[in-house]
């Protein structure tokens, strides 16, 4: 595993300052992520996963900075031992990565286009900044990336303006704007945000096929685990700005440790039953302004033990690929069966057999 990371993130804290406070958003995130890999990040809005990968290409907003920790990239030929983003401070330092090699769907495809800009203008401003072409040459190149992510006429969509786009063709565009530096590490954050599901599902099939096309490692990022079901290898669940649960897919899956997963899983529409209420997490999140005492997730935690509110839960490994944070995976906690509804997840499994 050592010799297939591509990205290594130790002990991650991230602060804001947010009227004369500080909010300590990323709480000691320790993470890899490996070459070729679909990760997937899950949790509930705000629980810092967007915070999180802004980290990884230096898009954190002016008021937040990385307190301590490390982030290792490993991409870079000239720095084979890897280079240290949590150190850069310039944007000269950031154009060594951001772009042709750690590029970034962004989950609003309106906002990410220029809309007095003709499509083509603004792929060949990213080719021209990236690849260094321009003209002819850019031009032919922005026709390919379009035909790339699925668009038909390109020749004559280049020349027209995102009004004139669909939703998921805007989307299309800005991936293909993303695709236009070469990058070996992709982010999508929320990239089926306001997608009708037909639209979803293309533009997930449409990622999958150019992470292995040009060979990329992806990061997900969501709130909806049904979502990343048939696309991530691996998935890190996010709680109030800490990494719970981490394993492969069918693990986090069919295999859950922590209540909050529980709680996600337990949401998801399929799982509905007719006439009853869909599942609703009880509670909030905690306020990170204040510091976060033992589990932040135990004041909404119905399996809670006496020392969730004392001690922050270490890691304990379930599989050498999968770990959680919860005391219930302790030696000497109680034994607890997880909610019916985790159990009932194995029938949405293929060939509907039972875990």
């Amino acid at each position: 595993m050592e010799n297939n990371r591509i990205l290594s993130i130790n002990d991650l804290h991230v602060k804001f300052s947010l009227r004369g406070q500080v909010l300590h958003a990323l709480r000691g995130i320790s993470l890899d992520v490996l070459k070729g890999e679909s990760l997937a990040i899950v949790g509930e809005s705000g629980s810092g996963k967007s915070v999180f990968v802004k980290n990884l290409n230096g898009l954190l907003d002016n008021n937040g900075w990385i307190d301590e920790g490390t982030i290792m990239y490993y991409g870079l030929p000239e720095e084979p031992e890897g280079i240290n983003l949590a150190q850069f401070k310039t944007e000269k330092d950031w154009l060594r990565v951001r772009g042709n090699h750690i590029a970034m769907v962004m989950q609003d495809p309106m906002t990410s286009l220029n809309p007095l800009k003709t499509i083509g203008s603004q792929l060949c401003e990213a080719l021209n900044l990236h690849q260094g072409l321009s003209g002819a040459l850019a031009q032919a190149k922005a026709v390919e990336l379009l035909r790339d992510v699925g668009i038909r006429e390109p020749q004559v969509r280049i020349r027209q303006y995102p009004h004139q786009f669909s939703g998921g063709m805007r989307q299309r565009v800005v991936i293909a704007m993303a695709m236009a530096c070469s990058p070996r590490v992709l982010i999508c954050d929320e990239p089926t945000t306001a997608l009708d599901v037909t639209i979803q599902a293309q533009i997930l099939d449409l990622i999958k096929d150019l992470k292995q096309k040009h060979h990329l490692t992806t990061i997900y990022i969501t709130h909806d685990l049904g979502v990343v079901a048939n696309v991530a290898d691996r998935i890190a669940v996010m709680y109030s700005g800490d990494i719970v649960e981490i394993g492969t897919c069918e693990e986090v899956f069919y295999n859950p440790q922590h209540p909050y997963t529980w709680a996600l899983l337990s949401s998801l529409p399929q799982l509905g039953k007719k006439d009853e209420d869909l599942f609703a997490i009880a509670g909030t999140p905690p306020n990170l302004f204040f510091k976060v005492r033992g589990d932040a997730f135990a004041p909404r935690n119905p399996y809670a033990l006496a020392i969730d509110f004392l001690h922050r839960p270490p890691y304990f490994e379930v599989s050498p690929t999968h770990k959680a944070r919860t005391w219930l995976l302790d030696p000497r906690a109680p034994k607890v069966e997880p909610p019916p509804a985790i159990k009932a997840i194995g029938n949405l499994k293929p060939g509907g057999e039972q875990v």
